[in-house]
């Protein structure tokens, strides 16, 4: 539904990370660009009406007044919307994505 819900509102760049069995955190977390201010806090805005809606229930949100980077938490899943020099700044696709470094055996 999430997913859907972005691409409905022309959401750019979208990445979902599957985090099952890398964090109890969440189940996944999805990443995702706006074109503006404007844009990422109307995308969070519908995402949060069609979370309740729904019955999903009340999500955490932060970050909404300045919508750079908004963050919501629905409990499973992590979404994280942001403005394309936000993200690239802060690039969170390669926390999850890079791989633990393989060790040598010492002999």
């Amino acid at each position: 539904m999430i997913l859907a819900r972005l691409d409905d509102d022309k959401a750019q760049d979208v990445v979902f990370i599957d985090l099952k069995g890398k964090s109890a955190v969440a189940d996944g977390l999805i990443v995702a660009s706006g074109r503006s201010h404007r844009h990422v806090g109307a995308m969070a805005d519908h995402l949060l009406r069609a979370l309740k809606d729904e019955g999903y229930g009340k999500a955490r949100v932060e970050g909404m007044p300045h919508c750079d980077w908004v963050l919501i938490d629905t409990g499973d899943v992590i979404v994280h919307l942001f403005r394309p020099e936000v993200r690239s700044f802060y690039n969170i696709e390669k926390i999850w994505s890079v791989e633990p470094p393989v060790r040598a055996a010492i002999s």
